[in-house]
């Protein structure tokens, strides 16, 4: 396999788990560490070859024998914004893990470690803009966030008025535009003079504020 990936997970919880198992999967190497050792009792726990450690996340015997010092990515997803933190700064400022993610409670805090490097993941924020895009636009599907949600990819078949239409129908500089569309199961990047058909699907990427206008452009909002 190429690219094979030694990955160092902090946090066995369920998120820990599911990482663990599908890295493993894709043929990745894991070490897994958690500081409750009844996590590792757990039948889902059986599932993964990789080594498992009992210890806190940033104690650093516990990160070397978990193979830190080797290792490409280290991802911090314990239930603790404070040990994720810690954890993800020691991998990423002494023992230089090319790639550090940390799962981060706090918005503000996720703002800030994305400035040193650290990529974060802010359920909090995900989760209300997930929420909150259910309840406004039931009818767009979000594939994807972007940063902190503010741009999103949506998915959303082709409605009968587009048939025929040509990208630019729905394209707005700057706020909404058409990255890919799977025809008969063909994905494409379209040029300008695209046009669509019965049974497109779009993936569109938009700005947050800009999910009604493209409502409006697709036929879906008056």
């Amino acid at each position: 396999m190429q690219n094979r990936l030694h990955v160092v997970i902090g946090g066995y919880g369920r998120v820990g788990r599911y990482l663990a198992k599908m890295l493993e999967f894709e043929g990745h190497s894991v070490s897994v560490i958690d500081q409750d050792p009844l996590v590792f009792e757990c039948e889902e726990a059986e599932e993964i070859m990789g080594r498992k450690f009992i210890g806190p996340v940033f104690d650093r015997d516990v990160l070397e024998d978990a193979g830190i010092r080797d290792a490409d990515c280290f991802a911090a997803l314990t239930s603790g914004d404070n040990s994720n933190i810690v954890a993800a700064r020691m991998a990423k400022e002494h023992y230089r893990v090319p790639r550090v993610i940390a799962r981060i409670y706090d918005p503000r805090r996720a703002e800030i470690y994305r400035g040193l490097g650290i990529s974060t993941i802010a359920s909090v924020t995900w989760t209300s803009t997930r929420l909150l895009d259910m309840v406004s636009h039931p009818d767009l599907h979000s594939e994807y966030q972007y940063g902190n949600a503010e741009v999103e990819m949506i998915e959303v078949e082709a409605p009968v008025g587009l048939f025929g239409k040509s990208v630019s129908a729905i394209t707005v500089p700057g706020e909404i535009s058409v990255s890919a569309i799977v025809r008969a199961g063909q994905a494409v990047m379209p040029s300008e003079g695209w046009t669509f058909q019965k049974d497109d699907v779009l993936f569109v990427n938009v700005l947050r504020e800009s999910a009604e206008k493209l409502e409006r452009l697709l036929g879906l909002k008056e």
